[in-house]
């Protein structure tokens, strides 16, 4: 209790400081909200001061064992290898795996594009896999309101996007019978439960907290300041009563990019006063940009991305023509002083995407010590991007209107509660 106690303190703290606090210290540290991403380094974001200044957890090797142990599964690459690289009382999901106790998953995509690029794929992919381990109910938010409030997009083409993304993310192969997907413009009007979740939480805080958290300014359209209890909402089980009969008392583990934290310490804040569990949290580092790990990829800059529709020439081109090099000047400097696989960004993407550890051991020593060089690295990169977005173009295909509206429909999932 002293534990959960501490913990509430620091989480109420960090609520309070936000924003303004991280902004404060932005001239000497990274920068990450919700809506930038940026840092000076080359070698991309320095992820254990973000764990200190979010107040998280890193994931150690400890609660991998425990992993493995609970689920009987080896931990999948993204996890062993700390692409998702730290949590919010992850245990406590798996203390109710072990006790045979249920909870759902919930992530979420925000349609900026009709098409999204690889580096989407990171969280859909883990997410998946983990409703495979635990056999669990998995809820997918589509914020296309979130879109059209901060980007320059209609309405009615925020709604188109969101339907194009989503036949993405069925592509990947997520079972109908244990999934929903919705449209924050479509679900919420048709669900009284999820918008009353939404007004509890609006009434549970204030504006100088949401100015606080969030960095909003009195400039702000009052659509911005209301949408952080939309994302809130999904987190509770009464959210969506036709999966869980109106019970209130089953938790949720989000995997989502750690720019969305401020979203859930909100969340996590608010859940007690309502009467709600805590949702659970496991982070993920962000998928670089091919010009350099200085930002995350933009899916409005075409360049900057591998996009699920490009075709095998388009991916070899933007690889070998945009990818960050970690190599030599030279060959013979290349030869001579190795390559930095910290900034390179063929090797960061292998890291994501290459399943085989041994593989990747290997290509790290040789590309290390100056043996592989970088266009043979690029090749590795391009061979195997090739296969995953051929991939999912052939599966995306296969997704037609009614499988979307099959996905889409509110309705009893394969589970009872």
């Amino acid at each position: 209790m002293a534990e959960n106690a501490t913990e509430s303190k620091m989480e109420e703290m960090q609520l309070n400081d936000g924003a303004a606090k991280e902004a404060a210290t932005a001239a000497e540290e990274d920068i990450v909200d919700p809506w930038t991403v940026a840092t000076s380094s080359e070698k991309g974001i320095d992820y254990d001061k973000l764990i200190k200044r979010f107040g998280s957890t890193k994931i150690d090797q400890a609660l991998l064992d425990r992993f493995e142990k609970v689920t009987g599964h080896a931990p999948h690459h993204l996890l062993r290898r700390g692409v998702f690289f730290s949590q919010r009382e992850v245990n406590k999901i798996l203390d109710r795996y072990e006790a045979k106790k249920p909870f759902f998953l919930y992530t979420g995509r925000g349609p900026s594009s009709g098409s999204m690029h690889t580096g989407h794929l990171i969280p859909f992919v883990f997410t998946k896999w983990l409703q495979e381990v635990f056999d669990v109910p998995l809820v997918v938010q589509l914020t296309d309101d979130e879109k059209f409030l901060w980007k320059d997009l209609k309405a009615e083409e925020a709604f188109r996007l969101a339907k194009e993304n989503a036949k993405d993310i069925i592509a990947l192969g997520f079972d109908v019978e244990k999934t929903f997907i919705f449209s924050d413009m479509e679900y919420i009007g048709s669900s009284p439960a999820f918008y009353m979740n939404m007004i509890k939480i609006q009434k549970c805080v204030t504006y100088n907290q949401v100015k606080g958290i969030f960095g909003f300014t009195d400039s702000d359209c009052i659509g911005k300041i209301s949408f952080p209890s939309i994302q809130a909402a999904p987190s509770f089980s009464t959210s969506f009563p036709q999966i869980f009969g109106g019970k209130k008392d089953i938790p949720c583990l989000i995997p989502c990019a750690i720019d969305q934290d401020p979203y859930f310490r909100m969340t996590r804040d608010v859940a007690p006063r309502l009467g709600y569990p805590k949702p659970a949290l496991i982070h993920s580092t962000f998928f670089p940009a091919l010009q350099g790990a200085k930002t995350k990829m933009s899916a409005s800059e075409p360049n900057s991305s591998i996009f699920l529709t490009d075709t095998a020439k388009q991916i070899k081109t933007k690889i070998n023509k945009y990818a960050f090099s970690g190599g030599g000047t030279s060959v013979e400097d290349h030869r001579e002083r190795g390559g930095n696989c910290e900034i390179d960004i063929a090797y960061q993407y292998l890291t994501f995407f290459m399943e085989d550890d041994e593989r990747l051991e290997q290509i790290r020593k040789d590309y290390t010590s100056g043996q592989l060089l970088t266009g043979d690295l690029k090749k590795e990169l391009i061979v195997i991007l090739q296969k995953v977005c051929a991939d999912h173009q052939d599966r995306r295909k296969q997704v037609t209107d009614d499988i979307l509206k099959e996905f889409m429909r509110p309705r009893k999932l394969k589970y009872d509660f």
